[in-house]
């Protein structure tokens, strides 16, 4: 990650963009613009940015369109902002693997701190890209996307290794399920908090020796989940 990240902006209102770019600026990013869909995706090939602040309602694209052409492309982080505050967009951008999303009218300080936040779950991840994490007799081997419990390979979704692995890099921390629906998604979404639920039971399922007896995935009654410090015990 360059020292001073740069920031695409893609919004056709031009004050908007320059407001934006303005306050990221001040906070010592590199910050550049573009006004349509067309013009953002070169600059994605041509400037290579850290990371897209994407508005949806642009004049020649639907931004989604333009999201879905990123992503085909490689992982290049993405906050949606934007004047629709519609579930269904909000849910098919995350889909899409939108990062973040923020609805206008919005807080330029706020979306600073949001560009932050994802930079640095970027930065994490790719610190992490070679790591094996090994709880007891479970492993997950990072960059293969795989996990043994005693050697014995476990078939995981990529949702349910992407929540098993935020619970083993940290074992014996309390997750909430907010917390773990920011794992996945980048913001927590209230509607699917429970959808948190189904994914930990997956997981004993196919990890836990015992799932009605849980040893590994550890539920904090009112609050959450944690991974055991201590599977042993």
């Amino acid at each position: 990650m360059a020292t001073n990240p740069t920031v695409l902006i893609v919004e056709d209102e031009a004050a908007i963009g320059r407001l934006v770019r303005d306050y990221l600026v001040h906070e010592g990013f590199q910050a550049i613009t573009a006004g349509d869909a067309a013009t953002a995706l070169q600059r994605v090939r041509s400037d290579r940015p850290d990371l897209l602040v994407l508005d949806l309602g642009l004049p020649d694209r639907n931004g989604l369109d333009v999201l879905r052409e990123v992503r085909r492309a490689g992982d290049l982080p993405v906050i949606i902002l934007t004047a629709r505050g519609d579930e269904t967009d909000r849910i098919v951008g995350l889909e899409l693997g939108a990062d973040d999303y923020m609805v206008k009218p919005f807080s330029p300080k706020e979306l600073v701190a949001r560009v932050r936040a994802v930079l640095r779950r970027v930065e994490s991840r790719d610190r992490s890209a070679r790591d094996i994490v090994t709880v007891g007799d479970v492993s997950v081997d990072v960059p293969r996307m795989r996990v043994t419990r005693g050697g014995t390979p476990v078939d995981l979704t990529a949702t349910e290794f992407q929540v098993l692995l935020a619970m083993a890099r940290e074992p014996g921390r309390v997750f909430t399920r907010a917390n773990l629906l920011d794992v996945i998604h980048g913001m927590a979404i209230e509607a699917y908090e429970r959808a948190i639920d189904a994914h930990i039971k997956n997981l004993r399922r196919k990890l836990e020796p015992d799932p009605a007896h849980p040893r590994y995935i550890q539920t904090v009654h009112g609050v959450g989940y944690r991974m055991t410090d201590d599977p042993a015990r």
